[in-house]
């Protein structure tokens, strides 16, 4: 698996911003923000997100079509990903389960179901915006 000091230039960009961002990030989004480090095409931005995916350091948030730095590098590389999506602040909270984990497994091996992966997303409000 690679480490931050595997990652190429275009590569090292993209995940500081998103690392520093404040919510998800569309991969236009990502173009527009690194056009001065040199970004001209969105294909430069999907190549860098793609093995940045690969490797762990990013997840796609595919109920909004964006992109965050992973939270714990690795830590759930063979396990359920979860991720709670604030629709007022767009705040993303990652989080694992080790029980939806294992129940999840023992369905794909009773049924025969090889999964490739399992991310849940949640869409709601969070606990300020909520006002609790």
């Amino acid at each position: 698996m690679a480490t931050k000091t595997d990652l190429t230039r275009n590569q090292t960009l993209v995940l500081g911003r998103l690392e520093k961002a404040e919510g998800p990030l569309s991969a236009y989004a990502l173009l527009d923000q690194l056009r001065d480090d040199g970004f001209r095409a969105p294909l430069q931005v999907y190549r860098a997100l793609d093995t940045l995916m690969k490797s762990g350091f990013v997840h796609r948030l595919e109920s909004i079509n964006s992109f965050v730095a992973c939270h714990g590098h690795h830590h759930h590389d063979h396990g359920m990903t979860g991720f709670a999506i604030c629709e007022t602040c767009g705040q993303v909270t990652e989080f694992t389960d080790p029980v939806v984990t294992e129940r999840l497994e023992a369905w794909a091996e009773a049924s025969g179901f090889r999964p490739n992966k399992a991310v849940i997303e949640f869409r709601g409000t969070c606990a300020t915006c909520a006002g609790a």
